[in-house]
């Protein structure tokens, strides 16, 4: 049985809410209402659905004592209470703590690991794959930071991406990602496993993370393009080192200015995420293998070209649809990847 009570909470903070921006809500506070009743509008909505299939059985359990209405409701009542069990779960799902950062926009860091340039290759791929779907979903993708190899592979991406969702959609992403395939730069035809690792940070603010100036040394350097095309090069480039953990971040875009604006933004993203691990950390400890731990060292899931496979090792999916995954047709995966975050978290609260 769901409580009455928290129920009644939701739906009455939900209209405290409404009637805030119907009156003309102090313009320094919109924002703040708003986004609060945003989040609270599809948990309402949930429990009102709920309460209306309460009140229907209700109805058609009283119609049992009217002679000419008995078969009506012996017809709906079995259809009635097959729907509750659904409903509550429904409900459940609805009211699970929400995680403050998936509404923020997101920071991709996209590495090679083991495989020499066809992990190079790899990561670029998957980088592509995740822009193809921030692009399908409307978000809008910001590079950061790339540096390719020769034969056009990722020595490192750091991009920054906005829109509806975007943390809470991408953040299982993070881990190890396996490839199976024939590389380009394979003559014999043989089968190379490679690997490149993606780490997937909300982006923090000022107010989240504060670093001391005398925290941090900040170096200017020659910036150039890939492989050093760039025959105009300037003293614009910026690496800022966070001397209390040796976090190091650079970019190089023409403006130095905007480079620091960007390097900090990333340092703080960097130190946020690994503030929120030690949360997470301390609350289970034993969740270590699960969905959602952000464990960089963790091989989540297998990409295996020749038989068309995509395999997510955290919760046993696989399909045969790698072409179109890397095209950016991720929702099956990432679908699959929260229901089982919320089963596990339902679990954890019942039990």
């Amino acid at each position: 049985m769901l409580p009455p009570d928290r129920l009644r909470q939701i739906t009455e903070r939900f209209e405290y809410l409404e009637a805030q921006l119907n009156a003309g809500a102090d313009p320094a506070k919109i924002a703040e209402i708003s986004r609060e009743y945003s989040e609270l509008k599809p948990v309402v909505e949930q429990v009102a659905a709920y309460r209306q299939l309460l009140s229907d059985i209700s109805d058609a359990e009283a119609m049992l004592d009217d002679p000419e209405m008995r078969a009506l409701a012996e017809d709906e009542l079995p259809v009635l209470k097959a729907k509750r069990p659904k409903a509550e779960a429904a409900l459940r799902r609805a009211l699970l703590p929400k995680d403050e950062a998936d509404a923020r926009p997101a920071m991709i860091e996209i590495r090679p690991g083991t495989g020499g340039e066809e992990a190079a290759l790899f990561a670029g791929d998957l980088f592509r794959m995740y822009a193809r779907y921030a692009e399908a979903r409307g978000w809008r993708l910001e590079v950061i930071d790339q540096q390719e190899t020769e034969l056009g592979g990722l020595k490192e991406l750091v991009a920054r991406i906005e829109g509806q969702g975007v943390f809470a959609r991408l953040k299982f992403e993070s881990g190890v990602h396996r490839v199976q395939r024939v590389p380009e730069t394979e003559s014999g035809g043989r089968i190379h496993t490679s690997a490149a690792t993606v780490a997937v940070l909300p982006e923090a603010q000022e107010v989240d993370i504060d670093i001391p100036a005398q925290d941090i040394r900040i170096d200017t350097m020659r910036s150039s393009g890939a492989g050093g095309q760039h025959v105009n090069t300037t003293d614009s480039a910026v690496r800022i080192t966070h001397l209390p953990t040796g976090i190091v971040v650079t970019s190089s875009e023409k403006s130095q200015h905007r480079n620091r604006e960007i390097a900090m933004s990333v340092l703080r993203a960097r130190l946020y995420d690994a503030e929120r691990q030690k949360a997470a950390d301390a609350m289970a400890a034993d969740r270590k293998a699960q969905v959602g731990t952000g464990d960089r060292s963790e091989r989540i899931r297998t990409y295996n070209f020749p038989q068309g496979r995509l395999t997510d090792h955290r919760i046993g999916l696989t399909l045969y649809k790698l072409d179109q995954v890397m095209q950016g047709d991720l929702d099956d995966v990432i679908d699959a990847l929260i229901e089982d975050d919320q089963a596990r978290r339902l679990a954890e609260m019942e039990g």
